[in-house]
């Protein structure tokens, strides 16, 4: 068959988003540091926008209803009208009436009110200006000058520095110094050093046992087990610092694995003590820093801003709102555009830009609304929770909001993600609220499975050295509380909030009471 070629013309249906209706996805998805990245990123970009400089006095330039600005006439009234006719009766009283007062006061009391002190001696500011033009002056001060309390911390000392201070004074040696620095800038996060002492020395042109003298020498160091290489090792400097390090303990710190395996029976023979002995040795090991360079760390921790706050309303039920604080709204300056909307090339980048603000306020106002929806779903699904705790937690899915308010599942996942509630309850991520079901017995209400592991955790809590609760224990309590769970899932809940077996509660408890009754 001779090939040639056609001209077929087939219509097609399929979905195509737009690359401004990505952008609107992915601005859904974000959570508050991430969208006000985005909201900066577009104020640089586009002249039109700009944040609401929060110094301004209100008055002078405040935000219309559209999200431009508004400048008040000199002549307004209301407050403004009394504070300037206070400020005038000020003015009157300083410069015209000042003197006239003072001398009728001192012919009606016989007396001399007169201003003490000459002009050339009046009491002056205490600010030294040498250090004045040094210190931080920030805009928006009554007098130009305001102070930055920043300025005046000091500055976080650093694992590297704090070590650096110590060296010199342990090793005089610069050749044994060469080798310090090179195992300070081994050191991990922990503290702990990475490095092969063997491959250290070969590269340095050292012997092995001026590498390890050197070694030893750093880890008598500040903080206590700095320049360990080992869990263990770390744990046995802290212990010889503070003359702990017997045979036995040496013991259990080798076999460190069957400590977390809770296997207190082999290391009864392992290090030749009773049981009370290995109790009071574990209780030194919990108290040592297996991370001695985490105090030095400069990462600084960041306040989680909630994104919606739900406090309880007068008439019984409650109040959902959006944190403005969490919600960056850049303002619209419409000034720029007057300025240059006489030239045929800036208009036609402004109304660029202007397509842009008009693309941006609509993504805002639609982000909220979409939250401001799934969050009061989810607050009228876990009212329990909120009015009685995680006991009345009630089992929910995407898939069950999404349906409640008309919307797709995927927009749920992109709302909840990163994502947090402020409640009378306390700060919790949006995902929370979203458990598994366990069935009830008798076919009752389904229960949540995080207020089943609260119930897990807190019957083994409440349990007495003389009366452990298996496993299958729990399950019979469970089940007369109308809770249908399998045994091995109330193992699996145990061992995920990192509880032990009823063996080895039994064992500690029983060791514990006999050390208290002691």
């Amino acid at each position: 068959m001779k090939p040639s070629a056609n001209l077929i013309l087939r219509q097609t249906k399929s979905l195509v988003m737009t690359p401004q209706q990505m952008q609107s996805i992915q601005l859904l998805q974000m959570n508050h540091f991430e969208l006000s990245q985005f909201i900066a990123q577009e104020v640089e970009q586009n002249p039109l926008l700009e944040f609401q400089d929060d110094n301004v006095a209100g008055g002078e330039c405040g935000e219309t209803q559209d999200g431009e600005y508004a400048h008040q006439s000199e002549d307004a009234g209301g407050d403004d009208g009394y504070d300037n006719r206070d400020q005038a009766l000020s003015t009157d009283w300083c410069d015209n009436g000042g003197s006239a007062s003072t001398s009728r006061l001192n012919d009606e009391l016989d007396a001399n009110y007169t201003d003490v002190f000459p002009d050339d001696a009046a009491p002056q500011r205490l600010d030294a200006p040498e250090l004045v033009s040094q210190w931080k002056s920030m805009p928006g001060s009554g007098d130009g000058v305001d102070y930055d309390i920043d300025d005046f911390v000091a500055g976080q000392v650093s694992l590297r520095d704090h070590l650096a201070q110590q060296i010199p004074f342990v090793l005089p040696d610069m050749a044994d110094r060469l080798i310090a620095q090179t195992f300070v800038d081994q050191l991990d996060e922990r503290g702990h050093l990475q490095a092969d002492i063997v491959e250290a020395s070969e590269r340095l042109g050292t012997s092995l046992a001026q590498a390890e003298r050197v070694l030893a020498t750093l880890q008598s160091l500040d903080p206590p087990g700095i320049f360990a290489r080992s869990l263990a090792e770390c744990f046995a400097i802290q212990l010889r610092q503070k003359d702990r390090y017997d045979p036995a303990m040496q013991k259990l710190i080798e076999n460190l694995e069957l400590l977390a395996r809770r296997d207190f029976i082999s290391l009864k023979r392992l290090c030749g003590v009773d049981e009370e002995d290995l109790l009071d040795m574990r209780g030194e090991i919990r108290q040592l820093n297996p991370k001695p360079g985490s105090d030095f760390e400069a990462a600084v921790s960041e306040a989680i801003i909630p994104d919606v706050v739900v406090r309880a309303s007068s008439d019984g039920g409650w109040l959902v709102e959006l944190n403005p604080d969490a919600m960056p709204r850049p303002l619209v300056n419409k000034s720029y555009s007057s300025l240059v909307k006489k030239n045929d090339e800036a208009r036609a980048f402004l109304a660029g830009c202007q397509e842009k603000v008009s693309w941006l306020k609509r993504s805002l106002d639609e982000r909220e609304k979409t939250i401001m929806k799934v969050v009061i779903e989810i607050v009228r699904q876990q009212d329990a929770f909120l009015l009685h705790g995680v006991n009345y937690l009630r089992p929910l899915n995407q898939k069950t909001v999404a349906e409640a308010i008309e919307m797709d599942e995927s927009t749920v996942s992109r709302v909840t993600s990163n994502k947090y509630i402020l409640t009378p309850r306390g700060l919790f991520e949006l995902k929370y609220f979203f458990t598994a079901s366990i069935s009830a017995v008798a076919g009752g209400d389904s229960h949540s499975a995080e207020a089943v592991r609260h119930r897990i955790r807190a019957l083994i809590m409440q349990e007495s050295p003389e009366a452990v609760l298996s496993d299958g224990d729990i399950v019979e309590m469970l089940n007369k509380g109308g809770v249908d769970l399998a045994r091995r899932t109330v193992a699996k809940y145990r061992e995920a909030m990192n509880i032990a077996s009823s063996v080895q509660r039994r064992r500690e408890k029983r060791a514990l009471a006999k050390v208290a009754g002691f």
